[in-house]
């Protein structure tokens, strides 16, 4: 399974641009790739402005991606503010090779250290999708701190479990400590995707990152602006879960 992990600097609440910018990258760099992942709040950065810029079904995002999805007849996996009835959510869609929105998770732990808790409703549902019979599970930056959620992942026999990210400098040795260990605890694949440049408040180094079941390095980039193309043997998944079957030692008490 081939991935595309778009490491870009989003310019800030700025929408129109940044689908300029991604079109671009996307028409320069883009090549076999099944799969695009973007990193999260995609097309505004990690605003607050929740209402100025949350859609429905029919968003300038939402639009956008199953355009991107259409056109380039790829998986995408996007970061939307999405509103529902009264709520606005951070959340992730994987939008399938046809254009379909396949899923929706919605962030279940907004950050509450930048009250990201008072702009941006809780999701409550873990959300596994599937691309073929690969099952992968869905997370978005803070997340990444809450083992149990990647644990309910693993045990509903997700194989990949994908991060999308807007994770500052100050605490990047945690993000990529964290991507690691929740490779090495549940024996998937983990993806990191995050964003690099700076908005008003933080600056983001990327580090996006592919850990395989092992925990062992695929790719870890820094820095640079750029889609990143990784590869990855879905086998690794079943053959280490056959060799060291500790999932099945599990005793959630």
């Amino acid at each position: 399974m081939k991935l595309a992990l778009v490491q870009y600097s989003p310019a800030w609440e700025n929408p129109e641009e940044n689908i300029h910018k991604l079109n671009s990258m996307l028409e320069q760099q883009l090549g076999e790739e099944e799969i695009i992942i973007f990193p999260e709040m995609t097309l505004t950065g990690f605003t607050m402005q929740s209402r100025k810029f949350a859609e429905d079904w029919d968003g300038i995002a939402t639009k956008y991606f199953i355009n991107i999805a259409k056109k380039h007849k790829k998986h995408v996996f996007a970061g939307i503010i999405e509103r529902e009835d009264n709520k606005i959510y951070n959340s992730l869609y994987h939008i399938d090779n046809n254009g379909i929105i396949t899923a929706r998770y919605r962030k279940i732990h907004p950050f509450s250290y930048s009250k990201e808790d008072e702009f941006y409703s809780a999701g409550k549902e873990i959300i596994t999708t599937k691309i073929n019979q690969t099952k992968i599970g869905l997370t978005i930056c803070y997340d990444l701190r809450f083992p149990e959620l990647y644990r309910k992942y693993a045990k509903d026999g997700a194989e990949i479990i994908i991060n999308i990210a807007d994770w500052p400098v100050q605490r990047i040795e945690h993000y990529k400590v964290l991507l690691r260990a929740n490779a090495i605890t549940n024996q998937c694949y983990m993806i990191g995707v995050n964003r690099v440049g700076d908005d008003p408040y933080y600056s983001y180094p990327g580090w996006s990152a592919v850990f395989n079941p092992m925990g062992e390095k695929v790719i870890l980039v820094s820095k640079e602006e750029k889609l990143i193309s990784v590869d990855i043997s879905l086998d690794k998944v079943k053959q280490t879960r056959d060799k060291l079957p500790f999932l099945k030692d599990i005793k959630l008490i």
